[in-house]
């Protein structure tokens, strides 16, 4: 899970990339997967002083915003929380989750205090319909009803390209668009360039007579993130001969690709964080470019759960050279 400064600095890449709009809202959404879900919020950090006064004014109707947290009597700390990895992070509601995903990229607000009232607001839409005809290539807000009540809209999500992101029991990802979903609407920030057609960031002025050399310089990368740097990276720790899993070089940074970045970084001396920013990067074209076709030498990491201490460095003990990395054996 990415903490809200990853997130935040990820928006920032983004804005500067030049990538389509949609590409870069669906990116910051996968970014936020695992974040907490508090009814009524729209991208507050999670902490106890903030779920306290959420609880006082919803919690007999929300008791999740008191049994979620391990702090919530401040008798504690976050470090341990499933939701505070190693720094703050964002919470939402389903409604709240759609309005700051797009007031991020987009810079634009989705009216409503909640998924009945977005949908309703004829001025949020430019375009709706029943979900067998979603469009592809396009940001949408998914809807599904309370089947209670048909004029009640129970439940909002992000889709794109058949892919779907929701908050509900916290910030959720499908590969498929689940049937709960009956409607679909295209906000109308997006109204501008059409249904389909690209819309893009433009690059910072500044960025437009770089230096070739300057112009290749590479954005910090890390798990959760899917773009053609991450491909690169893979490519270069493949030929370095470091073990991407069973999905090799597929653009996704994932735990595969996290654990041989690690790897990388603990042979070369630097700070072991499965992060790829300014010294990782030179420290991977440096490797490249000294095997100048030579094979590499084939390495691999073994992701391993439920051993203690004691049992890992038993197990890396048995191969000479392999070490230990946050649990993965290499």
């Amino acid at each position: 899970m990415n903490t809200a400064k990853q997130v935040d600095e990820l928006i920032t890449q983004l804005k500067g990339s030049g990538i389509p709009l949609a590409d870069a809202a669906w990116q910051a959404a996968k970014a936020c997967i695992g974040w907490p879900y508090i009814f009524g919020d729209r991208g507050e950090y999670c902490t106890p002083q903030h779920r306290r006064a959420a609880y006082a004014n919803k919690g007999e109707d929300h008791p999740t915003i008191k049994t979620k947290c391990r702090n919530f009597d401040g008798s504690g700390s976050c470090s341990g929380c499933s939701f505070y990895p190693g720094g703050k992070t964002r919470a939402f509601d389903c409604r709240g989750f759609t309005y700051w995903i797009l007031l991020q990229i987009y810079g634009w607000k989705l009216m409503g205090a909640g998924a009945t009232s977005q949908w309703n607001n004829d001025e949020n839409w430019k375009a709706k319909g029943e979900i067998g005809t979603m469009p592809q290539g396009v940001i949408v807000c998914l809807f599904y009803r309370e089947k209670k009540n048909a004029k009640v809209m129970a439940h909002t999500g992000l889709g794109y390209n058949g892919e779907t992101i929701e908050c509900s029991n916290g910030v959720q990802y499908s590969k498929t668009v689940n049937k709960k979903w009956e409607y679909w609407a295209i906000p109308a920030c997006v109204g501008e360039c059409g249904i389909g057609e690209p819309a893009y960031y433009e690059r910072p002025a500044n960025d437009l007579n770089q230096a070739p050399q300057q112009a290749a310089s590479r954005p910090t990368i890390w798990k959760g993130i899917k773009n053609k740097y991450v491909k690169e990276c893979q490519e270069m720790l493949q030929k370095l001969g470091y073990d991407l899993g069973i999905c090799g070089v597929d653009s996704d940074f994932g735990t595969a690709t996290r654990a041989a970045v690690m790897s990388f970084q603990s042979d070369h001396g630097l700070q072991v964080d499965g992060v790829v920013g300014a010294d990782t990067w030179a420290a991977l074209d440096a490797a490249v470019s000294q095997i100048s076709g030579q094979p590499a030498e084939k390495k691999y990491s073994v992701i391993i759960s439920g051993l203690d201490k004691t049992q890992a460095e038993a197990l890396a003990g048995n191969y000479p050279g392999a070490r230990i990395i946050e649990g993965s054996v290499v």
